[in-house]
């Protein structure tokens, strides 16, 4: 089949499935990249996420079990689609988000050099498409975050991707940045490279998203591949490190954290 037939019935194969809800699609530390399951692979996640604060506004600690898998049969063109089960492990304020804990995504992907040599690798998704929508509560699970990155692969600096997102204005809502600021857009980039200086089972990642949401970041982090089924990553996140509070309001996002992250792959 062509490269424009596979990238058409692609196409209409993940609007189809981000009309759903969603999770957290394959990524670096936090934001997606343009890598995506081949068919038939699948990879649980564990990822758990700790703050260095306990003060009440810390931000939740947040536990996540989540199922990602492939489900295009081509090469040049990949598809994922996934689940995850998202809690706070009962933290006050959040029991609303606990007892609707499913989030769903999706994502179309190329690699490099898909369709000619030198071609950067594409993405393009959702995630965070949550279950739960209650204004008269104060809480929305449904981000429902889209996205598109674009990503290459230099010598020696590693892969570099950049790309942009947006949200549902009611779910990113957070104190100060109501749903009249321009909190639910960004940008998110990254940089990572494995280390075979080292061993060819270390990777190092740092990347970003702006937006002055919950969801902001920079992370930095390390993963350490076992072998072909088993891989654990390490990383620091500090949400909206550039935020300017207009008063006393909470930082979006919560205070710094640490986060592990076991994948399992089939």
């Amino acid at each position: 089949m062509k490269f424009g037939k596979i990238m058409a019935t692609a196409a209409a194969m993940v609007a189809l499935a981000s009309s759903g809800a969603m999770a957290l699609p394959t990524g670096q530390i936090w934001i997606p990249s343009t890598d995506a399951k081949g068919f038939k692979e699948v990879t649980v996640n564990v990822i758990n996420v700790a703050r260095f604060s306990s003060k009440a506004d810390a931000g939740a600690n947040s536990y996540d079990v989540g199922v990602v898998a492939g489900v295009l049969p081509f090469e040049a063109v990949k598809m994922e689609i996934g689940v995850d089960y998202l809690t706070t492990g009962g933290k006050a304020g959040f029991e609303y988000a606990d007892s609707h804990p499913f989030l769903f995504n999706a994502k179309l992907a190329t690699a490099e050099d898909a369709g000619f040599k030198g071609m950067p690798s594409f993405a393009v998704g959702a995630y965070n498409l949550g279950t739960y929508d209650k204004p008269e509560v104060g809480l929305s699970t449904r981000q429902n975050i889209t996205y598109g990155l674009v990503a290459k692969t230099l010598p020696v600096i590693g892969r570099v991707s950049a790309g942009g997102y947006i949200g549902a204005k009611r779910a990113l809502a957070n104190g100060t940045n109501t749903i009249s600021s321009n909190m639910n857009s960004g940008i998110m980039a990254s940089l990572d490279r494995s280390i075979p200086e080292i061993s060819d089972k270390l990777w190092m990642a740092v990347d970003y998203m702006s937006g002055n949401n919950g969801n902001g970041q920079v992370g930095v982090g390390a993963s350490w591949a076992f072998n072909k089924q088993v891989t654990v990553l390490a990383g620091l996140q500090v949400f909206n490190p550039f935020y300017k509070p207009t008063g006393g309001e909470s930082l979006p996002g919560g205070k710094p954290a640490f986060t592990t992250q076991l994948f399992i792959n089939f």
